[in-house]
């Protein structure tokens, strides 16, 4: 019996560990996995946020903006290879979520710009910011700040 019930608390404690570490959020029939960016230099005025947006329902969503007290405004972002030259703009209507599409923000591809930043992004830390969709409406993150060259490995296979 008392084999069981530590077999019991050792398989708990994984599976909470592995969702406390995950920080995936779940708004309506939005699924966001692990948002993350990447520690910034001392006096840098920019940082870069990523995620995925999985959209599990039948209507689509429009991820339209992002809002953070740590910088003082943000914007989405495209980056994209334009006859041999990358370029990034911003998506001023913001990005179609539809059903069954995942959006993945990541290095190279859609991001998130954090402007203006009020303070170094620190690795280790987790800042909160608020993601706005038209449909799933506000929906408060935690992004999880990595070393300067990190790439958001903690996300891989959820």
């Amino acid at each position: 019996m008392r084999t069981a019930l530590r077999g019991f608390i050792a398989t708990a404690f994984v599976v909470f560990a592995f969702t406390a570490s995950a920080h995936d959020y779940t708004v309506g029939s939005l699924h966001i996995e692990h948002p993350w960016s990447r520690a910034t230099p001392k006096g840098a005025k920019v940082g870069a946020g990523y995620l995925v947006i999985e959209n599990r329902g039948s209507a689509a969503d429009r991820f339209v903006s992002v809002s953070a007290e740590f910088a003082g405004r943000t914007e989405l972002h495209e980056m994209a290879v334009t006859d041999g030259v990358m370029r990034m703009r911003p998506l001023a209507s913001g990005v179609e979520i539809a059903p069954g599409m995942t959006a993945k923000f990541e290095p190279g591809g859609l991001h998130v710009m954090f402007l203006d930043l009020k303070r170094p992004l620190e690795k280790g830390e987790r800042v909160k910011a608020t993601l706005n969709f038209e449909k799933a409406g506000a929906v408060e993150v935690v992004f999880v700040v990595e070393a300067m060259g990190g790439g958001g490995h903690n996300h891989q296979g959820h």
